[in-house]
């Protein structure tokens, strides 16, 4: 186990290193200027030229990578001027929000994707299944933008029960607080979510029916429900496991629509207003945050998957 995890440490540490490269090089090709997007437009030349001697801007761009990687292995993401602010503190001012957000949402996709794969898979082919197929299928394919306007066109504008912007306190804890405010951008992340979980639980659910021990099982007498619930659903649920640490993106991804669209003060906001304003450390730096929860999500997964299977720590 040990030389396993040292094996998935290794490779998520050069995994990060590449798209901080490669996110460095995009970034300033961009650019240009760091000192032209920083200052402006209406900039002179001499000031934007002093701004990049005082920073360490006219420098090439591999001395460039490797004083910013320095920084960053002190734990220094950067500073934003645009925001007069670091970006750490920016991304710890937000952290909190996206994290609670995307966390009740995935426990939500969780709680409603596993019983409805596994219903489908024993209702294989029956009305049910096909409906939910369909409407499961249409909600994946949808972008997630396209699902937050139907629900403010629906339950904001249509019936008024709801409110059509996201709450705006600053509180970690306001979907708690304030849930009628954060119900829209919940069910929106959690609906694209559950679309997706849902499918590989039921095709998981689909495979283990089909094994021996599921029918000797039925065979001494057991129930459905025993069967499900004490032999099916914890090797039902290994892929499903695997599939969480890799849609870390994907609720990466829904945060900055569903933020932005519903005006959610969170890292998803904050990174859509730093690509407004060019502010390029704030995007760096959300960036590579993104990618290490990225491969410390699949590490998790690698991880559970070990445990429940040893035989994957061969792998």
């Amino acid at each position: 186990m040990i030389q396993f995890v040292l094996r998935r440490l290794a490779t998520s540490a050069i995994v990060v290193l590449g798209v901080s490269v490669i996110t460095f090089i995009m970034l300033h090709g961009m650019s240009g200027s760091p000192g032209r997007a920083i200052l402006g437009v209406q900039a002179s030349a001499e000031a934007v030229a002093a701004f990049d001697r005082e920073h360490g801007y006219d420098r090439s761009l591999f001395v460039q990578y490797f004083t910013y990687l320095g920084r960053l292995l002190e734990g220094d993401l950067g500073y934003s001027y645009k925001l007069n602010q670091s970006v750490n503190a920016l991304l710890a001012e937000n952290a909190g929000r996206t994290a609670m957000l995307a966390g009740v949402a995935l426990v939500l996709a969780i709680a409603i994707a596993v019983p409805l794969g596994v219903f489908q898979a024993v209702k294989r082919n029956s009305i049910g299944d096909n409906v939910l197929t369909t409407l499961t299928f249409i909600a994946y394919s949808m972008p997630v933008f396209l699902l937050a306007m139907l629900l403010i066109q629906v339950f904001a504008l249509g019936l008024g029960v709801l409110p059509a912007q996201a709450s705006q306190s600053s509180s970690t804890f306001v979907i708690f607080t304030e849930p009628r405010a954060m119900l829209l951008p919940v069910l929106t992340l959690t609906g694209i979510t559950v679309a997706l979980y849902s499918r590989y639980q039921r095709s998981a659910a689909l495979d283990q029916l089909a094994q021996d021990y599921i029918r000797v099982a039925r065979a001494k007498g057991l129930s459905m429900r025993l069967v499900l619930t004490r032999h099916l659903l914890r090797n039902a649920c290994l892929p499903l496991v695997t599939l969480i640490g890799m849609t870390i993106p994907l609720l990466l991804a829904g945060n900055l629509v569903v933020e932005s669209v519903f005006n959610y003060p969170g890292l998803g906001l904050l990174f859509f207003n730093a690509l407004n304003n060019q502010d390029y450390p704030v995007l760096l730096g959300y960036t590579l945050v993104a990618a290490t929860l990225t491969v410390l999500g699949n590490l998790l997964a690698d991880l559970l998957v070990a445990v429940s299977d040893p035989r994957t720590q061969r792998a």
